[in-house]
C-alpha cells in the first residue's frame, strides 16, 4: 500500500497519542481535550498514553522511536526545546528525529513577587536586585524547568543576580513565595492567577510579548527588555520519515479544533492562548526555541538533576 493510499484511510486503528509527564498536569489536560477532539473528528480512538519520567525525555525517546506510521503521536512541549541542550547524553535528537505536525496553545508565565518585595514595576525590580546582588531568591519547579529558564533569561537580559531555589514543583514552591521565604518566581499563569487577584503575590510582568487579557493592566516583559520571550508552548509532532500526507490530515484536523468555540473555550480556561498554524511554522518556533534555550543554558551554566 502506498503511503497515499495509507492516508487516504488513515486512521484505521486506534492512535496514541504519548505524554511525557504524569497524569493531571497541564500537558495532559491539553493532551485529553485534543485526543477526544481527533476521535471524534477521525473516527478512531485516539488514546493518552502517559510515559512519564526524565524530564519528559523518557516519553519522547519512546514516541521517536516508534513507527513512523502516524499510530504513535507525541505531545510537544517546551521543556523538548530546553533538555536538547540541558542533556548531552540525549538517545535522540529531538528536532532531527521528529516531524512538527500541528501547534495547539502556549501559556503565559508571571513574573510575581512576595508583595513585601519594594518593587511594583520590573524596572524598580532590576535596580532592587542590582543593589541587592546575590540576596534575591528566584523559585523554580525545578533545575532546568521552564520556569527556571525564564528566570535565567531574565537575569541574563536585566543582568541582575539572583540565587535560583529549586523545588520539585510549582505547587511547592506558590506557599514559600506567598510566605516571603523566596522573594521572586515566574510562574505559570494558571496556578498564579488567583494569588494574584487576591492580592498574595504582586505581579510585575507577563512573559508573553504581547499583554495577556486575563492580567490586562500587567505589563509585557518585552515593554522593558526587548525580546524577552518566555512562554510554555504546546503541539504534537511525529517520528521523522511519517508521511506528509498523515501529517496534512491530522494538521487539518487540529486546526479545526483550535478554530471550534468550545474547545478554544476549554484552552481558555486552563490558562492557555491558541497557537495555530502549519507544520513548517511549528518546525520554525521548536528550532527558534531550542536555539534560545541553548542559549540561556550556556549562560548559566545549567546542569540537570
Amino acid at each position: 500500500m502506498s503511503f497515499v493510499a495509507s492516508a487516504q484511510s488513515y486512521p484505521a486503528r486506534p492512535v496514541h497519542l504519548v505524554v511525557g509527564v504524569a497524569a493531571g498536569g497541564s500537558p495532559d489536560i491539553i493532551a485529553r481535550l485534543m485526543a477526544q477532539w481527533l476521535s471524534e473528528q477521525l473516527g478512531q480512538p485516539f488514546v493518552v498514553d502517559n510515559r512519564a519520567g526524565a524530564a519528559g525525555n523518557i516519553g519522547t525517546e519512546f514516541a521517536v522511536k516508534a513507527a513512523p506510521d502516524g499510530y504513535t503521536l507525541l505531545l510537544a512541549l517546551s521543556a523538548n526545546a530546553i533538555n536538547a541542550s540541558l542533556y548531552n547524553d540525549l538517545p535522540f535528537n529531538f528536532i532531527n528525529d521528529t516531524a512538527p505536525v500541528a501547534s495547539i496553545a502556549t501559556i503565559p508565565l508571571i513574573m510575581e513577587v512576595n508583595p513585601s518585595v519594594p518593587a511594583n514595576t520590573v524596572p524598580e525590580f532590576i535596580a532592587y536586585a542590582k543593589a541587592n546582588p546575590g540576596k534575591i531568591n528566584m523559585a523554580s519547579g525545578g533545575v532546568g524547568s521552564p520556569l527556571h529558564v525564564a528566570g535565567e533569561l531574565f537575569k541574563m537580559m536585566a543582568s541582575v543576580d539572583m540565587i535560583h531555589v529549586p523545588y520539585r514543583s510549582e505547587a511547592l514552591a506558590l506557599p514559600d513565595l506567598i510566605g516571603g521565604q523566596v522573594q521572586v518566581m515566574f510562574g505559570v499563569m494558571p496556578a498564579s492567577l488567583g494569588y494574584v487577584r487576591a492580592g498574595k503575590l504582586r505581579a510585575l510582568a507577563v512573559t508573553t510579548p504581547k499583554r495577556q487579557e486575563a492580567l490586562p493592566d500587567v505589563p509585557a516583559m518585552a515593554e522593558f527588555l526587548p525580546g524577552y520571550d518566555a512562554r510554555g508552548w504546546y503541539g504534537i509532532v511525529v517520528p521523522k520519515a511519517t508521511s506528509s500526507e498523515i501529517i496534512e490530515k491530522l494538521n487539518s484536523a487540529i486546526n479545526a479544533g483550535l478554530a471550534d468555540p468550545q474547545l478554544k473555550a476549554h484552552l481558555v480556561d486552563v490558562g492557555c492562548s491558541v497557537f495555530a498554524g502549519p507544520p513548517a511554522d511549528f518546525g520554525k518556533f521548536i528550532a527558534s526555541e531550542t536555539e534560545k534555550w541553548a542559549k540561556v543554558v550556556k549562560f548559566a551554566g545549567i546542569k540537570p538533576q
